[in-house]
């Protein structure tokens, strides 16, 4: 059963419901993604209900629709585009004085070089006020029917960050896959795509770090193949 990337998740059958357990063996993990879907319970964003929180386990609702990253292409869009909008939203919500900082981008520039990635333009563009942050804004997180959003997932790298950082990270996360995405996400948020290309080079660094250290080996090479190309052009 897949709701969701991170962690160990199944159903659970409690009488006549279905929901669905989800067990983070990373404490802060666990205890953030429990504070933001308390934080966000009646904004108007689609998140799970939490039924039960427990060491390492959080119960919650089952959501309806399928995942964004299973959909036809167009669909896709059309969806990343809407979501979009969601994400805005979420930046507007009042952060839990709770929710962790941001991830330390110097460090991950410094972690960078040292390891030998490819050459990036790593500069950490000047900061926006920071707000509340999901951490992993992308189509695997997101559910939807016929295009639209059901329901956002997997809140355990939430954050207090810089909005332009995370619809960057989303923006480019999404375009990897169908080049179409940058700009559609850019404007169903309501930015300048020239806005947000000073953070790309950030998230590359970091999901070349994770492939290098996490694996597997072949999305490491495809990744290293993609910024070689890039910095070439």
């Amino acid at each position: 059963m897949r709701q969701g990337a991170s962690g160990h998740v199944r159903l659970v059958q409690c009488g006549r419901r279905t929901l669905v357990e989800k067990r983070l063996p990373d404490p802060l993990g666990h205890d953030t993604e429990a504070l933001a879907l308390r934080t966000l319970a009646g904004s108007g964003l689609h998140v799970p209900e939490l039924v039960e929180v427990a060491p390492g386990s959080i119960l919650m609702t089952r959501m309806p629709g399928e995942r964004l990253d299973e959909v036809h292409p167009d669909v896709r869009l059309d969806g990343l585009r809407a979501s979009a909008a969601l994400l805005r939203r979420l930046h507007g919500i009042e952060p839990p004085a709770e929710l962790p900082a941001a991830p330390d981008d110097a460090r991950t520039i410094r972690r960078y070089v040292d390891a030998g990635g490819p050459p990036l333009p790593l500069t950490i563009p000047p900061a926006t006020p920071a707000v509340f942050c999901h951490g992993d804004w992308g189509d695997g997180n997101l559910l939807a029917v016929d295009g639209r959003i059901t329901a956002v997932l997997d809140w355990e790298k939430a954050h207090l960050g810089d909005p332009l950082r995370e619809l960057a990270g989303a923006a480019w996360g999404a375009a990897r896959k169908d080049p179409r995405s940058f700009d559609a996400i850019a404007e169903g948020y309501g930015a300048d795509p020239d806005a947000l290309r000073p953070w790309v080079p950030i998230h590359a660094a970091r999901l070349w770090l994770w492939f290098a250290e996490m694996g597997p080996p072949e999305h490491l090479d495809q990744l290293t193949a993609e910024l070689l190309a890039w910095h070439d052009a």
